[in-house]
């Protein structure tokens, strides 16, 4: 944009243009929100992703008495609804939910519609959960340590499960394969229901996956925890060790976040981060996260910035090297 401006008056019309411009982000910050919030759900209804934003956007409502509504856009190893709020106007009436596949998927797509580090940023990362690996009850190993002998021993006979390529579960499995230095097959399956139906029948022989799709399983007898994902043993899984006293350096969390385009406004950002995690602090949050086996986090903006960054660069080159396919 170019300016030819001549004497006084028009020196005037500059500082009231400059002002205008300096005080927009501030302008914007004080009136948000003035409409409608959109929190967008990767993933279609069901599940915790979309069970946490429909929690946050009552606790939006009645703090400040606008309408929110929860826009289910999957599709695209979440790549769709996560494209929809890049390109949504930066003024926080339009956010998302982000999950573990946040901090993965450029380095399981050759493209993306969007940049994730410039077209996006985070107000706060909500909580994380560990994962646990499992095998079938007649399967003939006890620990992780006998799974690693067992499978040096007979390199790609043992096969994993996933709820699908690009999974959380399938990146569990890859990140063992590469520290444990082991051959396993994977087997992708589309979700992780059916997989832990065949894990249970033996039809598969190990399984990383959610604490809570396997505690109840785990309870029953119907599987054996071999190892938690934690770098430390965990109180909801007493005597199940970590895999990292095994595999040096394993350690895997899923995790969720809020995250809105890149250009939001600062103080916006903030507004949202300060009511964040206030809704973490609530009881009946930490009720409902304490029952999914998810540890708040919470924090500031830059330290989910900080957060999300370690994670993509843990996941992508291991996503990269394993040269993985999405679904």
């Amino acid at each position: 944009m170019r300016f030819n401006f001549t004497g006084m008056a028009n020196v005037a019309l500059v500082a009231a243009f400059v002002s205008t411009v300096v005080a927009a982000p501030v302008l914007a910050a004080s009136e948000f929100p003035s409409k409608t919030i959109t929190i967008v759900v990767s993933y279609p209804p069901g599940g915790f992703n979309d069970r946490v934003a429909r929690m946050i956007a009552e606790d939006f409502g009645e703090r400040w008495d606008v309408d929110v509504v929860v826009d289910n856009r999957p599709g695209g190893g979440t790549v769709v609804g996560t494209d929809y709020v890049a390109k949504s106007d930066p003024d926080g009436h339009t956010i998302g939910i982000s999950p573990f596949a946040f901090g993965v998927n450029p380095g399981l797509f050759p493209t993306l519609p969007y940049d994730t580090k410039e077209d996006l940023r985070h107000a706060i990362v909500l909580g994380s959960a560990f994962n646990v690996l499992a095998a079938y009850p007649d399967f003939p190993v006890d620990s992780v340590e006998e799974l690693i002998e067992y499978a040096k021993q007979n390199p790609g006979e043992i096969n994993y499960a996933s709820a699908g390529n690009g999974s959380s579960n399938h990146l569990s499995g890859e990140m063992f394969k590469a520290l444990a230095d082991v051959d396993m097959v994977h087997i992708p399956y589309g979700g992780s229901a059916p997989a832990r139906t065949d894990l249970m029948a033996g039809r598969v022989d190990v399984m990383f996956d959610n604490y809570t799709n396997f505690k109840e399983l785990v309870a029953a007898g119907n599987l054996k925890a071999l190892g938690v994902t934690l770098p430390q043993e965990s109180e909801l899984m007493p005597g199940v060790p970590p895999v990292s006293d095994t595999v040096d350096g394993y350690e895997v969390a899923t995790w969720w976040g809020v995250y809105a385009p890149a250009e939001t406004p600062d103080a916006v950002i903030a507004k949202l981060n300060g009511a964040l995690n206030d809704f973490l602090g609530k009881q009946e949050t930490l009720d409902v996260f304490a029952n999914q086996g998810i540890t708040a986090i919470g924090g500031t903006p830059e330290e989910a910035e900080a957060y999300v960054e370690t994670q993509m660069e843990t996941w992508i080159p291991i996503a990269e090297q394993a040269e993985m396919e999405v679904d």
